[in-house]
């Protein structure tokens, strides 16, 4: 095992051979000033790699960053510091028309509450063939609605649908008219923010079949914001902890559920309930405070576990971690 300090991005590329990363985020810093004496510091510092066809899972409790890492990728936000690369354009900076035209046709994005962000004044047709309009990707009205047509058969929808208005629709449904108004601009990247949490148990699978079955047929990369660790793992390629704005662990799905390293991420997986009655009653989860933890996040780098599984940390606390008598 590896314990001294490594660029993440560098060598997760390794593991991925010739692939090229899709999107690239290079010490990602967001900072809110809220006075002149206080500045909440959403994201502080993050770096990690998408690639071609992936989904990457973000975790953390309420108030980590995860939402705030999505809208500065997709530049809702300006960021304060940081690069960030997709498809070799750099898009950390004033955006020029051809960048920032790149960037909204090629990346998307789905929002948490699916009647929020729907026009409730406008028809499912109109709403889905928003991006196409702005961006003028049709030759004639015909073409428009053939396009809108075939992407709510995709979703599950069908073309009858097209001319009802949002609030004739169930919670699901309008979560998959998100969908098909992210996927009809052909994206590369979908960001899907906390997509399935405003959805019932029942209804959230769905959703979440549905996003993979389209990133099996469009070979769509996906950056999966969530909190439901059971949902990110059956989702995910590959996961990234995020906790108070700094990423504390990340690896393949595979190496965070098997090996966890941090202790935070320890405490999240021991909260997860266990469908077994008898497994469940002996499961003990375990917390974890950062303020009484004597962990400083700033002081620590990011160490290589093996594979491609990072843990932030200095080479004292990276030892201590991993040691059988932590674990004992």
């Amino acid at each position: 095992m590896e314990n001294t300090a490594v660029d993440v991005n560098a060598t997760t590329s390794a593991a991925h051979g010739e692939q090229k990363p899709l999107l690239v985020v290079s010490n990602l810093k967001q900072y809110f000033k809220v006075s002149k004496k206080f500045t909440v510091k959403a994201v502080d510092g993050v770096s990690f790699q998408i690639y071609p066809g992936e989904t990457y899972g973000l975790v953390g409790e309420s108030g980590s960053g995860k939402s705030t890492i999505g809208r500065s990728v997709i530049r809702l936000y300006e960021p304060t510091a940081g690069k960030l690369d997709f498809n070799g354009v750099d898009i950390s900076g004033k955006l020029t028309p051809e960048q920032t035209k790149h960037l909204r046709t090629k990346m998307q994005m789905i929002f948490q509450d699916p009647m929020a962000c729907l026009n409730p004044r406008k028809k499912v047709l109109d709403i889905i063939a928003q991006g196409l309009d702005i961006h003028h990707m049709y030759k004639d009205s015909k073409e428009r609605e053939e396009k809108v047509y075939k992407i709510l058969e995709m979703v599950g929808l069908s073309k009858e649908h097209a001319n009802r208005y949002p609030h004739q629709f169930s919670g699901g449904q309008r979560q998959r008219i998100g969908i098909a108004r992210a996927l009809i601009m052909d994206p590369d990247l979908i960001i899907a923010d906390e997509a399935i949490s405003a959805l019932d148990v029942s209804i959230q699978a769905q959703v979440v079949n549905l996003m993979k079955e389209i990133q099996r047929q469009t070979g769509t990369a996906i950056m999966f914001i969530a909190h439901d660790l059971s949902m990110v793992k059956y989702i995910s390629d590959r996961i990234g902890v995020l906790h108070l704005g700094h990423l504390v662990e990340t690896g393949t799905t595979e190496e965070i559920f098997s090996n966890p390293v941090h202790p935070y991420t320890i405490s999240l997986l021991s909260a997860i309930p266990h469908p077994n009655p008898n497994v469940e009653k002996t499961r003990t989860a375990i917390s974890y405070d950062y303020s009484t933890a004597g962990v400083d996040y700033n002081v620590g780098t990011q160490h290589l576990i093996g594979g491609q599984h990072y843990v932030l940390g200095t080479d004292e606390e990276i030892k201590k971690w991993t040691s059988e008598a932590y674990h004992g």
